[in-house]
């Protein structure tokens, strides 16, 4: 049985505990877009579609597998998983302990989409809506401007508490926890270090967005953070490798290296979660995505709204839904998306809803040429990423741009497989030219490379 089918066998079977709170309608869907859910059932890839798209994809990241990679891949299309690998150690320095497929990797801002679907979990049970001020649910909260929806968007004007917590005056001595970031704030609420003074005029990526989320959950679930992602997402559709970070988990939790091999440090902004702290796997991030296309845990009036875009006071492609990045390519597909990048850790969780593909790929080794993995996506539609350069960025870190780690071999390029008629096409204008060429015995000049 495939990874898919066995997330689908554990969703059936727990389906009702899933459900049951979705007897109530989200109030005020407001965003309408055009992508809807994929199918629960997608045609089937034949043997040579299969042995095409496995052939290409394995193809694309031979270079990076060759390289510095520690982590894990998968690929897949249709419920079919065209590819996965691992490769690496656990401790890549000492080479201990092999990367398996139940090795859990900290998602870093990959978390934030398990977040932003609880708050719309929530929303859709009726337990709160996304359009109150954050005050509602967060007594003591200084910004009346500020709601839910904005938080979820990152158009809350809230700065990263990661910048002003790291400041003096704050103890760096002692871990900081999501009470503690809301508490700052409350103390501070002339600080325009923290806040900017407008909601909802403009996009900035903000970790502060989603820390407070969590405590929302945990305020109208009467859960902690953990247990409620647990209960209502991790157990029923089988996650069994995923788990939200506590200090109980320091025995078994997979420590994240420099480039150089040298472990990170536990820091005193390792404890906050629901901007990042998730671990998981490919098999079970492979699960998440399906279960999410497969309609049985939110209407599609609530994944319309979290993949709908709400910044468009700059143009491009970037954009921002509701916990998940996008790209709306002017050729009118739409990519969705997230990137994570905390110490080490490096992921990608990349979603092609018109094809029912996904690429994963997950990295605890600051391996930064990990984001390319993107370019993939022109195997299975018009994605137009062959030349695009992505990176999870500090001074922008809602889609900065950057290229390989120096040294570092890029994945191959990808020709998206054509109609076998242009093929053809193609081949009798190519062997025309030859015949040409050969005739007046002339040769064929190559244009010079420049390096990049």
């Amino acid at each position: 049985m495939n990874v898919k089918g066995i997330g689908y066998l554990a969703l059936s079977v727990t389906l009702v505990i899933v459900s049951c709170g979705q007897a109530q309608t989200a109030k005020n869907l407001v965003k309408t877009d055009t992508l809807a859910p994929s199918p629960a059932t997608t045609p089937a890839l034949t043997g040579p579609e299969t042995e095409r798209y496995t052939n290409m994809t394995a193809h694309f990241f031979d270079p990076m597998l060759a390289g510095r990679f520690n982590g894990s891949i998968l690929v897949a299309k249709n419920g079919v998983v065209l590819f996965e690998k691992y490769k690496g150690f656990r401790d890549p320095r000492h080479r201990q302990d092999s990367i398996t497929e139940h090795t859990a990797f900290h998602l870093a801002s990959v978390s934030k989409t398990f977040t932003a679907m609880s708050i719309l979990k929530l929303w859709q049970d009726g337990k709160l809506d996304i359009h109150d001020p954050l005050s509602k649910y967060l007594p003591g909260f200084p910004y009346p401007a500020v709601t839910i929806e904005t938080l979820l968007n990152h158009r809350s004007g809230l700065h990263n508490y990661v910048h002003y917590m790291d400041k003096p005056g704050v103890d760096h001595h002692k871990f900081l926890h999501n009470p503690d970031v809301l508490q700052y704030i409350i103390d501070h609420p002339n600080d325009r270090t923290i806040y900017s003074g407008v909601s909802n005029r403009h996009f900035e990526y903000s970790n502060t967005n989603y820390a407070l989320l969590a405590l929302v959950i945990e305020k109208v679930s009467g859960l902690p953070y953990p247990d409620y992602l647990g209960r209502t997402f991790f157990q029923p559709l089988g996650m069994q490798d995923t788990y939200v970070w506590t200090n109980s988990d320091s025995g078994k939790s997979m420590t994240s290296y420099y480039q150089t091999g040298r472990p990170f440090p536990m820091q005193f902004l390792d404890q906050v979660y629901g901007d990042k702290n998730v671990y998981s796997t490919v098999r079970d991030m492979y699960k998440w995505d399906q279960a999410l296309r497969s309609g049985q845990l939110f209407s599609k009036g609530v994944l319309d709204s979290a993949y709908a875009g709400y910044s468009f006071e700059k143009p491009g492609q970037h954009n921002y839904g509701l916990g998940w990045r996008m790209l709306l390519i002017p050729n009118g597909k739409k990519l969705i998306y997230h990137n994570g990048w905390w110490h080490g850790n490096r992921t990608v969780f990349v979603r092609m809803m018109d094809e029912d593909a996904t690429i994963i790929a997950l990295s605890n080794n600051d391996y930064r040429n990990v984001y390319s993995a993107k370019r993939l996506c022109d195997l299975f539609g018009d994605y137009r990423q062959g030349k695009e350069r992505f990176d999870e960025g500090e001074n922008d870190p809602a889609d900065s741009t950057g290229g390989a780690t120096v040294g570092e071999p890029s994945p191959a390029p990808v020709v998206a497989p054509r109609p076998a008629t242009v093929h053809r096409t193609r081949a009798r204008v190519a062997a025309k030219k030859t015949t040409r060429v050969a005739h007046h015995h002339r040769p064929v000049k190559k244009k010079a490379v420049q390096p990049a």
